[in-house]
């Protein structure tokens, strides 16, 4: 007990690592402060036993390297001795006690907003911070195959708790550098505080809280020209929140703009996301890597995380400081059309762009599609790769849309023209796939509201469960980088079949008590002042510019997608389920969607409930004479997408599962024993 005792204690000092590093920098130390093997040892398949490794990973980066040099603002970081940026990141590693035994390749999640996913998605594990127990690691599926798993905090402001980055603080030779920012947020009930940052972020600091040249905006619509609010009716009350006189209003959209101080270089995340993957899989210069033998690295992203990863594609951190390729595969999973504030003086990583959340933030902009496209309107001509194409790093690369992203996150424009009138189909190196009525975030079942009190929508949240989707194509997009295995064809709602549309043609069944179709989120072309280009702003809010035209998935009689991968509850319903759902009228704007939440609507039971309420669908007992004749289409469907590789066999029997409770929920029937 002693031995080990003491081991505890001396082996973060044993495992502290730093060498000598060239002028140009990178990865500098890496602080290992707990190392244990998991669940005493138990071997994971041939993988054998697996060891975490937690600590922090050091940096210092060279602002006059050629391939930092697109990083706002790191010429202003202090600097060091030797006249490089420092700066440090939480890490934490899952990796096979005997390297031998790994596949060679690593798992990296971009962790949204601090997060980690990676157990819970691939493995039906439980999440947690800090997996421990047995049922955090759940099917144990990718470590028995031998993936190094790996994690690292990217951001300055994330919630107490989470992985974070330690980002310097930009100033003019010492001097303290200011500018403008803007706090939008959207009550969902009446109150007289609000928070300035965005979900519990930490907000940049305030110059002169009690200064006139602070603005508080107020607007219906995003179209509209706002209002100011008299100054003398509002302050800032403490770090990061505001008080009204009177109040905010539930459902209307304020803007409070404020000059700020102490820009952090949040350009950093992206070019330590760059060295970390390079340094596991090449080592530094007089260190190897913690994880010996990688050869490749997938980067997997979700939403935030998503966007975060096309943003790292597309201003070129997918090359290293030596000019290797960094990530050879990529999973951009709902990130929609979207990029981010992941590299601009005083960006909120956080933000993104929804319809009545987040508005107008620099998320969706020009370019959104693969291959190079011009926008008639402005002029450019550039797309997602233009640059991974130009020094040979484009990653295996794969999009990842739901139902969700079409209304409130611009998907069409990742596969479409910025008119939205021709297909733009995905280069070679790339696929795309939709999953067919899906939603962002997916509910409880039995189907619930949402618990989030300032999101609640007028439907049941969708529990369409798509995880078994994620995991076929991230199986095949693994086979695609280590063995140059195809994938299968990408699969979405297109034009010319038809399957993409205008919202009004849609085809939507008529459903009681449900406004058809929603009018999905506008993206506009946005203006932030003539030094945008160089990563500053100077106009909040932005100016409009003029719209981007996007499209949505055609729907069949039940009122779901028709294109795209159609799970087995989708090719045989027994419901709509969409990726959309309005407001609830007592958190404010009932027309208008809700965040990124799904809504369920069952399907009638009978003809006769149907004729009733005035539902054009076709009721459930006029589809299936009988539960065994549903549960045999849904293993038909499920046996069909197993064939054309969106679906894994072990999936099936639960796939099937969860259709027999569906059909057990939505009919009324007793349980079947």
């Amino acid at each position: 007990m002693r031995v080990r005792a003491l081991w505890s204690v001396v082996a973060p000092l044993m495992l502290a690592m730093s060498w000598p590093s060239p002028a140009r920098a990178d990865v500098t130390r890496l602080e290992i402060t707990k190392r244990e093997v998991v669940l005493q040892g138990r071997a994971f398949g041939a993988a054998g036993a697996y060891e975490k490794l937690v600590g922090t990973v050091h940096f210092a980066l060279d602002p006059a390297a050629p391939r930092n040099r697109g990083i706002v603002d790191l010429a202003l970081a202090p600097r060091n001795a030797r006249g490089l940026v420092e700066f440090s990141a939480d890490v934490y590693l899952l990796k096979p006690v005997d390297a031998a035994k790994g596949n060679g390749r690593v798992l990296y999640e971009a962790g949204n907003r601090g997060t980690k996913r990676i157990l819970p998605v691939f493995q039906n594990g439980t999440g947690s911070d800090d997996p421990s127990a047995e049922s955090d690691f759940g099917t144990g599926a990718l470590m028995a195959q031998g993936f190094t798993l790996a994690w690292m905090g990217w951001q300055w402001d994330v919630p107490a708790g989470r992985m974070r980055m330690q980002i310097p603080v930009a100033t003019e030779q010492g001097r303290v550098i200011t500018g403008l920012v803007r706090g939008n947020f959207i009550p969902g009930a009446h109150a007289t505080t609000a928070l300035v940052a965005d979900r519990g972020h930490a907000a940049y600091p305030v110059v002169d809280p009690d200064s006139a040249d602070h603005v508080l905006y107020v607007r219906t619509l995003p179209t509209d020209a706002p209002s100011v609010v008299p100054r003398a009716r509002w302050r800032f009350t403490g770090p990061g929140t505001i008080t009204l006189d009177g109040g905010f209003e539930a459902g209307r959209i304020y803007d409070v703009v404020y000059r700020a101080r102490d820009p952090r270089v949040v350009g950093v995340g992206l070019a330590g996301t760059r060295d970390l993957i390079s340094f596991l899989k090449h080592g530094a210069p007089g260190a190897a890597s913690p994880a010996p033998g990688l050869r490749h690295a997938i980067g997997w992203g979700v939403s935030q995380t998503g966007r975060f990863l096309r943003h790292f594609v597309y201003q070129g951190f997918n090359e290293d400081l030596e000019g290797r390729i960094v990530f050879d595969g990529v999973f951009d999973q709902v990130g929609g059309a979207g990029r981010g504030s992941f590299n601009h003086r005083f960006g909120q990583q956080s933000r993104d762009q929804l319809q009545h959340f987040n508005i107008q933030y620099p998320v969706d902009m020009f370019p959104f599609t693969d291959e190079d496209q011009t926008d008639p309107i402005g002029g450019e001509t550039d797309g997602l790769l233009a640059r991974a194409r130009r020094t040979g790093t484009t990653p295996k690369l794969f999009h990842l849309l739901t139902n969700s992203e079409y209304f409130n996150r611009a998907g069409s424009l990742v596969h479409t023209d910025v008119t939205g009138t021709r297909d733009v189909a995905p280069p070679a190196t790339s696929r795309i796939y939709m999953v067919a009525s899906a939603p962002h975030i997916v509910g409880a079942f039995p189907p619930a509201p949402f618990g989030d009190k300032d999101f609640v929508g007028q439907a049941d949240m969708n529990p369409l469960v798509y995880t078994p989707v994620i995991r076929a194509v991230f199986r095949a997009l693994d086979r695609w980088v280590a063995e140059g295995v195809e994938p299968p064809p990408s699969r979405y709602p297109t034009i010319t079949d038809g399957t993409l549309v205008a919202p009004d043609v849609a085809g939507w069944p008529t459903i009681p008590g449900v406004t058809m179709p929603p009018a999905p989120m506008i993206t506009y072309r946005l203006d932030f002042g003539p030094e945008w280009s160089e990563g500053r702003v100077t106009v909040e809010p932005p100016r409009l510019g003029a719209p981007f035209v996007s499209r949505v998935p055609a729907v069949d009689d039940a009122g779901n997608d028709r294109g795209g991968i159609r799970l087995p509850e989708i090719a045989v319903p027994l419901a709509t389920h969409s990726g959309w759902n309005y407001r609830r009228p007592e958190i404010g704007a009932p027309d208008r969607l809700a965040s990124e939440i799904g809504s369920y609507r069952p399907l009638p039971r009978t003809a006769a409930d149907r004729t009733r309420t005035g539902d054009s669908r076709r009721a459930i007992a006029e589809r299936y004479p009988s539960r065994e004749d549903y549960l045999g289409r849904i293993a038909l469907a499920a046996v069909a997408l197993v064939r054309d590789r969106y679906l894994l066999a072990d999936d099936v029997p639960d796939v099937i599962s969860r259709a027999a409770a569906h059909w057990e929920w939505a009919t009324g029937a007793a349980p079947v024993k």
